[in-house]
């Protein structure tokens, strides 16, 4: 899949990230929601920042040199490290976010482990079902290779459980969603032809340049004779698919005593 950054890959492929990977205002608006009334948020994984919440107190955490540059000067401060040793305090913040970048970490569950020692309440994870994933058009059609990339990410339950308890929310695509991750475009499919839309894409940015021009140009020749379109057909009349996205929202600390 694709997201902020956890590793210092991004150093290479997160160049230009922040010109397609704008958040959306509706997944924006579900994330602030579940962070309650916290005022200390730490974001672990940040990337570029693009989903930290305005009128709280934001620290994020980022190791890629390349992702802190491109966070705009209004973001709130950053710190370069990683997930798996935040160098904070137990209980520093009230909130924590971990936004498509669990599945960048090393030691995933290590990391989780820390954000939840570093954070009182809610935490907001935006991870996502490799299952599902695998199963949508772009990868089964045009770059089937994608499904051996990210296998060590935990379910969404997996991840729910390493941070204490909590929910697994699905969280839909809408079809002119605008930020550009990797199934951002099921109902656009034209937009994966732009060199800049996939170098947004991590998923697709760490498949070897062969494979995806190859792919490419198959989709580009199903799109001019109009194969896609009558392949998926079905996609034409829907607002919002399941594209395998989803919000863990973890208890805070005290819920479960």
């Amino acid at each position: 899949m694709d997201g902020s950054s956890s590793s210092p890959a991004y150093d290479v492929i997160g160049t230009g990230y922040a010109r397609t990977r704008r958040a959306d205002p509706r997944i924006a608006a579900r994330i602030d929601h579940h962070l309650g009334a916290a005022a200390r948020v730490v974001n672990v994984g940040a990337g570029a920042g693009s989903y930290e919440p305005t009128g709280r107190r934001v620290v994020a955490v980022e190791p890629s040199s390349a992702m802190i540059r491109q966070r705009p000067a209004t973001a709130g401060p950053v710190v370069q490290a990683t997930g798996e040793a935040l160098p904070f305090p137990d209980a520093a913040f009230e909130a924590g976010m971990a936004l498509l970048t669990v599945h960048h970490w090393p030691d995933p569950l290590a990391g989780l482990a820390e954000l939840r020692r570093v954070t009182s309440g809610p935490i907001v994870a935006f991870t996502f079902d490799h299952e599902v994933h695998a199963t949508q058009w772009l990868v089964t059609d045009y770059l089937p290779s994608m499904i051996e990339l990210d296998t060590t990410l935990p379910a969404p339950a997996e991840i729910a459980e390493a941070l204490g308890g909590g929910v697994v929310e699905v969280l839909p695509v809408p079809h002119d969603c605008t930020d550009g991750f990797c199934h951002a475009w099921w109902r656009r499919p034209d937009a994966y032809l732009d060199p800049a839309v996939r170098a947004g894409i991590s998923g697709i940015a760490r498949l070897p340049a062969a494979v995806v021009e190859d792919a490419m140009a198959r989709l580009a020749d199903d799109l001019a004779t109009g194969r896609w379109h009558a392949a998926h057909a079905d996609l034409a009349g829907l607002d919002e698919i399941d594209a395998g996205y989803r919000l863990v929202v973890a208890d805070p600390v005290d819920a479960g005593r």
